[in-house]
């Protein structure tokens, strides 16, 4: 067995490949690479065999998204840890070491993330998790370094390690074991809020996550779909509510009703906006949600409810602090 397994998810990206699996090479102190790859039709076979031989490759014949791409692959690598990444991710001198330390020496920690920054401008955090995931009463996720689309300069203000209630999907560093005892990533939502929903339910079980930001990777982001694309507002806004009712507490349920009322909201911004296809995602989302509501409640029925010291839920509404208080970074949310 492996201590652990870098597992790059890849759909057409031999652009992303091209550029960043050298970073991968040469920085990965000798772990083993995974390229899993959810029939791609570009020519990102041909790349990894041609110029990187020894990154093993595992092919899925459809794309399974990246639920079941990750999910089927994962069950043909054998490691103590697996490091979960996006092909678009450009990772640093050290990057791996101080995750393998930290869970090595904390057994109820199911996993980490580093500090993600952009990397078209690299003093800035990165959309995805930036320097450490958090969700708010009503389900909207926001991180140390990034609330909405509202990027912070890194200036060293969040380079402390601490516990987080998800760590991102683009870079994740998580403990086999506990992967599996959850059942891996849920393949119901394809892509998207599937990491967050793979948090609370290792929360339900006891674990903890943390942000590690000594270690640094950069991410391009949109590698495969892009913020512009109405799929991914579907997913995102169906993932949302599908998160709640498969976790929260039966009493918490009140706050479902409440979310939907504020995705409204967002529905009217979009449309306000000029961007009616979006707005349009979300209608869709939301009768996808109420299709699938009963399917999501069955999911509850194999999930513990471990009442845990740190509720995964913070106590604030970002909306309410973000939109109408003003409060457009981490530090100013208390």
């Amino acid at each position: 067995m492996h201590k652990i397994a870098i597992v790059i998810l890849n759909y057409n990206g031999y652009s992303y490949l091209e550029k960043f699996i050298p970073s991968f090479l040469k920085f990965s102190e000798g772990h083993p690479i995974y390229v899993v790859d959810n029939a791609s039709i570009d020519d990102s076979l041909s790349l990894l065999k041609e110029r990187f031989p020894s990154v093993n490759l595992i092919s899925h014949t459809r794309n399974l998204g990246f639920t079941g791409g990750y999910n089927e692959a994962l069950k043909q690598i054998e490691a103590q840890y697996y490091a979960i990444v996006n092909s678009d991710i450009e990772v640093t001198d050290g990057w791996l070491g101080p995750h393998i330390e930290f869970l090595d020496n904390h057994n109820d920690y199911a996993g980490t993330q580093p500090k993600i920054k952009n990397f078209q401008e690299r003093a800035y955090f990165e959309y995805a998790g930036a320097a450490g995931g958090y969700i708010d009463r009503f389900g909207y996720p926001y991180c140390r370094g990034r609330l909405f689309n509202q990027l912070e300069e890194d200036k060293g203000q969040y380079d402390t390690t601490i516990d987080v209630s998800w760590t991102s999907g683009a870079c994740m560093i998580i403990n086999a074991s506990a992967f599996n005892q959850v059942g891996g990533f849920d393949t119901d939502f394809f892509a998207h809020m599937e990491e967050i929903d793979l948090c609370w339910r290792l929360a339900n079980q006891g674990y903890r996550m943390a942000c590690i930001p000594e270690s640094t990777v950069y991410h391009v982001g949109g590698g495969t779909l892009s913020s512009s694309n109405p799929f991914k507002t579907y997913l995102n806004f169906r993932n949302g509510l599908a998160i709640l009712v498969k976790n929260l507490p039966y009493s918490q349920f009140w706050k479902i009703p409440t979310r939907i009322a504020l995705d409204w909201l967002a529905f009217l911004k979009f449309l306000l906006e000029g961007n009616g296809v979006h707005s349009i995602s979300i209608l869709k989302a939301h009768f996808a949600f109420l299709k699938d509501l009963f399917k999501n409640l069955n999911k509850r029925s194999s999930q513990s409810t471990v009442n845990n010291k740190k509720a995964f839920l913070s106590r604030m509404s970002i909306v309410w602090l973000f939109y109408v208080r003003k409060r457009l970074s981490f530090d100013k949310l208390q």
